[in-house]
């Protein structure tokens, strides 16, 4: 087994967190099956330097290149319509790994295990309006001839000086070919190290995608919510194939349109909300189609405690099986949450939500942490001309109808409620379903969990065949009737 300078194994030191960065480009120096190539466009070499830096980089680098001029990475990589994107890191990946393969694969093949490190990257411009971002990823072999595995993310770069990002790019791209090479029997302990030696403070991770061989039994919609919950991300997405998503490609420029739930299960009375609000929406934004997001908040999966995966799943099987995207956000309050949509986009923004999400909004005990109080939340909510969309309550014990034109909020606040009524930042929506306003989803969980068989009329149908079918939410098939004596 390979060894370095103090005799512990490469790979297997028992502290982790003191492994600096000059540290783990030299274990990979030093570990001779490595062998690979380094593609960076946009930050200079900033990864590839640090195993320079390290020394034995012979025994690691096959080439290192950066083709920054476009014509040169078109005529290398082909064309691409932006060069900071998921595409343009693919292509760099799928080819410098090919060509290795291809160039090597019979000289050294059978000792050799091939990787290909990538990174396209915009740094902060200097008039400071366009912030620091970019794509990077490693495809590789684990073992000499196995086939290929991947991992790419996308980061955002925090630091204000264009050559402080650069430095964080340079440690982030060494911790991801670290723990690609050291940690992939385990993704978790991988996705924790990528900011070894850094801080949430200087980079942001806000999509991860793990492929091929070694990461087969991966679900990235979890890997998604570990980034959330280690606080590498405020967000993250995926799509109603399970598939990954990036913020700012999926909702680049785009109208947004997002509802906020537990969807523990998705409800009729959910998708009615989306469907009124959508029709509300296109009005306001001359009908152009907007990005539907179903949010879930870390807030809510961790009410009873640490998050339950199973329950997580069936959740965003549900919400698939209606074709939904999802948004896992750490975001508690609502302006924390427009303030992160208006980064991405100058279209409209809508957040639907019910009366008593409204009534909520309206309660001063959630903005003791802000200096303005609840001005200042509703300051940064609507500054960029953000609408919410309130779906009515219907009350079950008196059955009185709760719209926005009889709420009343706490008298103090009636007026500043009256003013965002009457300025259009608070909307009613119309032509909902009465069938649903009886619908709650805390009694479809109770009925699942009791054996009730009424909440299969309260869900949607591809919803219920589902819960049916895979037992989620405490589901039980109803036992076989005995037979007639």
């Amino acid at each position: 087994m390979t060894l370095v300078g103090d005799e512990t194994p490469i790979g297997q030191h028992s502290d982790r967190d003191h492994l600096d960065t000059p540290r783990k480009a030299l274990e990979i120096n030093l570990d001779r099956r490595r062998y690979g190539t380094f593609a960076e466009i946009g930050a200079g070499q900033e990864v590839v330097r640090w195993f320079f830096r390290a020394g034995g980089a012979s025994g690691t680098i096959a080439k290192s290149m950066s083709a920054y001029d476009m014509a040169v990475s078109d005529a290398i990589y082909g064309k691409c319509d932006r060069y900071v994107s998921r595409s343009r890191l693919q292509s760099m990946l799928d080819y410098e790994h090919k060509l290795n393969l291809s160039r090597l694969g019979d000289a050294r093949g059978d000792t050799t295990s091939f990787f290909a490190f990538a990174d396209t990257v915009a740094t902060r411009s200097f008039d400071g309006r366009r912030e620091g971002h970019g794509w990077m990823g490693v495809k590789f072999q684990a073992h000499p001839r196995d086939q290929d595995s991947q991992i790419i993310l996308h980061l955002r770069m925090l630091d204000k000086e264009q050559a402080q990002q650069q430095e964080a790019l340079g440690i982030v791209g060494v911790n991801l070919l670290y723990g690609a090479f050291f940690y992939h029997y385990e993704p978790e302990m991988l996705l924790k190290s990528l900011l070894d030696n850094l801080s949430t403070e200087r980079i942001e991770i806000d999509m991860i995608e793990f492929s091929g061989i070694e990461f087969r039994h991966v679900n990235n919609r979890i890997m998604s919510l570990r980034l959330v919950e280690l606080g590498l991300s405020d967000a993250a997405m995926f799509g109603p194939g399970g598939e990954v998503l990036q913020p700012s490609e999926m909702l680049h420029n785009k109208p947004i349109l997002v509802e906020r739930g537990s969807f523990r299960p998705v409800t009729q009375v959910n998708l009615d909300m989306l469907k009124c609000a959508k029709a509300a929406f296109m009005k306001n934004s001359n009908g152009e189609e907007p990005v539907e997001l179903m949010e879930v908040t870390m807030h809510n999966l961790q009410a009873d405690g640490a998050i339950d995966l199973k329950d997580f799943l069936a959740r965003a099987d549900v919400l698939s099986a209606c074709g939904k995207t999802v948004l896992i956000s750490d975001y508690f309050e609502f302006y924390r949450l427009g303030a992160c949509l208006a980064r991405y986009s100058r279209k409209p923004i809508g957040i639907v939500m019910g009366v008593p999400s409204l009534i909520d909004l309206f309660d001063e005990k959630y903005y003791g942490d802000l200096d303005g109080g609840i001005l200042d939340s509703f300051g940064r909510l609507f500054k960029n001309d953000h609408k919410l969309y309130i779906y009515p309550l219907k009350e079950p014990k008196t059955g009185k109808l709760i719209k926005v034109d009889n709420l009343e909020p706490d008298a103090k606040l009636r007026k500043l409620y009256g003013y965002l009524v009457d300025r259009g930042c608070i909307e009613q929506l119309e032509g909902y379903d009465e069938r649903y306003l009886s619908i709650f989803s805390r009694d479809v969980l109770n009925k699942i969990k009791s054996g009730d068989e009424s909440w299969q009329d309260m869900v949607p149908p591809v919803v219920a065949d589902l819960i049916r079918k895979r037992g989620y939410f405490g589901y039980r098939s109803p036992a076989p009737a005995a037979a007639p004596a």
